[in-house]
């Protein structure tokens, strides 16, 4: 790995803490190019969004969607992490649904980071 490229696990859990001062997260994942490249993926490939947060919350319930994925990205410190966050904000119904028709969604659950584990 190059130096450098380590993910910045204690702004992850600053930035799930802030997360979780407005709402009280369920599950929490974080996927993406950056993480692929710390579990050894080959430099030439199509990266795709550096990083993908799947947060999990039944408090979303009746926050609409983009104002959800709004506060949340807000909250993503792109300079601290190195690059910005695809964020995505789903009660417990809506990210069972996403985890098996969204395949950013599901990459990050199934070869991302448990930010809760």
């Amino acid at each position: 790995m190059e130096v450098g490229t380590a993910l910045n696990r204690a702004e992850l859990r600053r930035y799930l803490d802030r997360v979780g001062d407005r709402w009280p997260i369920s599950a929490a994942y974080v996927g993406g190019a950056r993480v692929a490249d710390e579990h050894g993926a080959p430099p030439q490939r199509e990266r795709g969004p550096e990083f993908v947060v799947v947060l999990v919350s039944d408090a979303y319930g009746g926050v609409p969607w983009l104002e959800r994925v709004y506060i949340a990205g807000s909250l993503w410190d792109g300079l601290e992490m190195g690059a910005p966050a695809q964020v995505h904000c789903y009660t417990t119904g809506e990210f069972q649904r996403k985890c098996a028709t969204l395949p950013a969604v599901r990459d990050a659950v199934w070869h991302g980071i448990d930010l809760l584990g």
